[in-house]
């Protein structure tokens, strides 16, 4: 079912991506006055799984409840604009031809495959960039006829960044775009994508933060210092960094939780980076 008018949503937690309308429930139990013909619990994150079970414990009452979401490894139909995540917000494909090691997409959703296009600002495709010429060229287009600036928080893989898509995203005139420093082999495709993206009139970081870089950090064998230095190399690229920590089967550490308030934080980023120069 699709309709808003009769699907209650619950969310273990609360996001900037959350939906907002009048039928989203975040982290509480039912009350009498909740009425509909399906509750669906969306779980985003793996450890909300608990919290997403003891819900459907109570939520099952009211009405048929399913849990769903990315947490439960459950793979994805077509994106229903305003269902589980807000409007402005949109997804026209699903997958990645990608097998990263850290990754569950590719596991989840198998092989990038295109959806109906439906309109939104904010596009949080897994990899976009791996789709048909055809199919980026009618999201590009639909992005530009958005009342607000794109942004392309999914992120760009750089190794597939090609000159007409710098040409077409300096037209849209993004908000940001979001790139990502996971492993040793992505840091040269970087080093390109940056080449291109500032020849194509795009402003470097810190006078902008417009191009902005996720660097993967906390993964087996890796250290502060190899952490920080990553994130130093992307910053002198260009991209706004931002670290962003492993979480493994047994979640992050206690002291890589505490190294994450300082780089995962653009704010004190921007204050230790501009430290450093």
């Amino acid at each position: 079912m699709n309709s808003l008018t009769d699907i209650i949503r619950v969310f273990p937690r609360k996001t900037t991506a959350t939906p907002d309308d009048d039928l989203v429930r975040i982290g509480v139990l039912p009350t009498m006055f909740d009425k509909a013909d399906e509750v669906h619990i969306s779980v985003t994150f793996k450890e909300d799984l608990g919290i997403a079970d003891y819900l459907y414990s109570q939520w099952k009452h009211v009405a048929d409840t399913k849990i769903g979401g990315a947490a439960t490894g459950q793979s994805s139909g077509e994106f229903v604009p305003g269902m589980y995540l807000k409007h402005g917000y949109t997804i026209t494909s699903r997958g990645c031809p990608n097998n990263c090691w850290f990754c569950d997409v590719w596991k989840r959703e198998g092989d990038v495959r295109e959806i109906e296009i439906k309109p939104g600002w904010n596009l949080l495709d897994d990899n976009i960039l791996a789709c048909s010429d055809d199919h980026i060229k009618a999201v590009f287009k639909m992005l530009g006829e958005q009342d607000r600036p794109a942004e392309l928080t999914g992120g760009l893989e750089a190794a597939r960044l090609k000159q007409w898509h710098v040409e077409e995203l300096y037209k849209l005139k993004p908000k940001q775009l979001f790139f990502a420093y996971d492993t040793p082999n992505d840091y040269e495709p970087l080093v390109e994508a940056s080449k291109l993206l500032l020849a194509g009139g795009f402003t470097a970081s810190p006078k902008s933060h417009r191009l902005r870089c996720y660097v993967l950090c906390g993964y087996p064998k890796d250290t502060f210092e190899k952490a920080e230095l990553r994130i130093k190399q992307v910053a002198k690229l260009g991209y706004f960094p931002m670290g962003m920590v492993y979480q493994g089967k047994s979640g992050i550490n206690s002291e890589w939780r505490a190294w994450r308030r300082l780089w995962c934080n653009p704010y004190i980023i921007h204050s230790l980076l501009k430290h450093e120069q």
